[in-house]
C-alpha cells in the first residue's frame, strides 16, 4: 500500500487530472484524496504518483472562472438581446 501525506502530487487516472493532495480521509473502508486542482475527493486506488512537473498550480482567479459552469438559457438570451446589430447593417439598396 502507498503512503500518501499532504502535498503528495497525485494523478487521477481516468482523466490524468493531476493536484496536490490538500486532505486525505478514510470512510466505509475506503481512502479518499482531496486533490487541490478541482477540491474534489478521488478514491485513492484511481490515483497514482505524478511528477511535480506534470502539476500546474491554477490561481483562485483562475479557478474561480472554471467555477462558473455553464450559463442559463436566460443569460444567454439576456446576452444576445442586449447586441446592437444596426452597426453591422449594410447601407444602400442592393
Amino acid at each position: 500500500m502507498i503512503t500518501l501525506k499532504i502535498g503528495d502530487f497525485q494523478k487521477y487516472v481516468p482523466t490524468a487530472t493531476v493536484g496536490k493532495v490538500t486532505d486525505i480521509r478514510e470512510r466505509d473502508g475506503k481512502v479518499w484524496v482531496r486533490l487541490d486542482f478541482t477540491d474534489l475527493y478521488y478514491e485513492s486506488s484511481n490515483l497514482v504518483p505524478a511528477d511535480p512537473s506534470e502539476y500546474i498550480e491554477v490561481s483562485f482567479k483562475e479557478r474561480s472562472s472554471y467555477e462558473g459552469g455553464m450559463k442559463s438559457v436566460e443569460d444567454i438570451r439576456r446576452e444576445t438581446e442586449e447586441v446592437d446589430i444596426t452597426e453591422f447593417m449594410p447601407s444602400g439598396g442592393g
